[in-house]
């Protein structure tokens, strides 16, 4: 409880989700949340890139075979877009991806969304902190992954390590997907300091034009690694390392 103290305001914004609630008894193998970046480094031509690079990559051959590939147990998705230390807002509130139907209508939501903010720095650890909130609000999954894309540091609040000190968080891989970059080997900060937990990885796209490729080829990476049953990766990626 101390550690939460110090964050206090954080906390109360990350779980005051409510439109994110989902069934009590809602089961399935993955809850997969995407985080977006809206950050002021992001014009709106790039933001456009990255909602239907998001919503097309969702839709391909590829990955409606990944989230399908598993009759009865299907994949929970969630997407909320985030910049600022106060700026994060829910895209897509949580959705179990059952049919080919249901793919396609979270997908529209998201082609269809429009950002909030347009003028607010990177503050990936508040970020994080209120991913904490929707996991809390996720169905019963056997796994949670969180994928974080942005095209920059954090440059305001604090640091990814001190979100995973302070929020419920241990249990949810972390990967990210890196935008060209405003900063040199931005690909390497992530590695350093965001991803997390077994397996974790980092997807490079080019620039936001590349952004549908990335996201589709993560997205079947993430998918297929579960589908199977493997669970974690031979090798895995630890923050820091």
């Amino acid at each position: 409880m101390e550690k939460h103290g110090k964050h206090r305001p954080l906390v109360g914004a990350g779980l005051a989700l409510a439109l994110l609630a989902a069934p009590a008894d809602a089961g399935c193998r993955l809850a997969l949340a995407l985080a977006l970046d809206i950050s002021s480094s992001v014009d709106s031509e790039e933001d456009r890139l990255q909602r239907l690079g998001l919503a097309n990559a969702l839709t391909s051959p590829e990955v409606l075979a990944a989230v399908l590939s598993v009759p009865g147990d299907p994949v929970a998705l969630a997407v909320f877009e985030w910049s600022g230390r106060y700026q994060q807002d829910v895209t897509l509130t949580w959705r179990l991806l059952r049919t080919e139907a249901d793919i396609v209508e979270a997908a529209a939501t998201i082609r269809r969304s429009q950002r909030r903010y347009a003028e607010f720095p990177t503050a990936i650890g508040y970020a994080l902190g209120y991913a904490a909130g929707v996991f809390a609000q996720a169905p019963a999954c056997l796994f949670q992954t969180l994928d974080v894309s942005g095209d920059g540091v954090n440059n305001d609040g604090f640091a990814p390590r001190l979100a995973y000190a302070n929020f419920p968080l241990a249990e949810v891989t972390v990967n990210g997907l890196t935008i060209g970059g405003v900063d040199d080997d931005l690909a390497g900060y992530y590695r350093r300091e965001l991803i997390k937990g077994p397996g974790a990885f980092v997807e490079e796209a080019a620039d936001f034009s590349d952004f549908e490729r990335a996201m589709r080829r993560k997205l079947v990476r993430e998918l297929e690694t579960r589908a199977i049953g493997l669970g974690p990766l031979p090798v895995p990626l630890r923050r820091g390392g």
